[in-house]
């Protein structure tokens, strides 16, 4: 039976909060190098990390290419970074509606663009990160749904283009207890009563599908609480 794979060096975009950081001190805690692409710096000054807008490829190709410079290159990449904008199509501002398509898909395909010399180079694994609202739409959430839904579908295409020497898993997360709803307004924030996943849990999810051995892959997955509303 072949032997589970090391973690090795990870790319975390988003690293610095919610999924992201979960991933990050998942990684950490399994003995791997966790290295980051955010905005900010993360809260553990030990973390490598590159700070790049995902809106813009060319500054997620820069940082792809500073992290190879300060710790090598990835042996895996988990796309966390995302970003949201809710409301009615026409009253969301044109530049806000498109930058969450760009942080959420074209900054995920820059980032996965960048590092595929490497991961074909070690046969690493990409992990991207989808939605729920990837799979099942929701109203007032176009932006959001076409970001995810471009995911699902990108990282199904790249399964096919690079089977047998890149892994590719796709992460379709629901609802988790992060920061991520804090900017809303209360009518698109989760009421008090709803059952959020612990995002820590959904990252020992995605170690599990790193540590896959070669030839074998965790296709897709989804990762819920049990009474998440977007699922099924």
């Amino acid at each position: 039976m072949p032997a589970e794979r090391q973690i090795g060096t990870v790319y975390v975009t988003g690293g610095s909060s919610g999924l992201g950081a979960a991933v990050v001190a998942a990684v950490t805690k399994a003995g791997g190098r966790p290295a980051v692409i955010d905005l900010r710096a993360p809260e553990d000054g030990s973390i490598p990390y590159a700070v790049a807008d995902l809106s813009d490829s060319a500054a997620a190709e820069r940082a792809v290419a500073e992290l190879t410079e300060a710790v090598g290159p990835p042996s895996a990449v988990v796309t966390a970074a995302g970003m949201d904008a809710c409301g009615p199509l026409g009253e969301v501002a044109t530049e806000a509606w498109e930058r969450v398509v760009r942080v959420n898909l074209f900054g995920t395909a820059a980032v996965v663009r960048a590092c595929l010399p490497a991961l074909e180079s070690a046969g690493g694994t990409v992990v991207t990160v989808a939605s729920t609202l990837g799979l099942r739409a929701a109203g007032d959430a176009t932006a959001y749904c076409a970001s995810k839904f471009g995911v699902v579908g990108f990282t199904r295409a790249l399964a096919m283009e690079l089977a047998g020497r890149v892994g590719v898993t796709l992460l379709v997360p629901g609802g988790m207890r992060t920061a991520f709803f804090d900017d809303r307004t209360e009518q698109y924030r989760p009421g008090p009563d709803a059952q959020l996943n612990d995002p820590a849990h959904v990252a020992d999810v995605v170690l599990m599908a790193l540590r896959q051995p070669p030839g074998c892959e965790v296709r897709e997955l989804v990762v819920a609480s049990s009474t998440e509303p977007s699922w099924p």
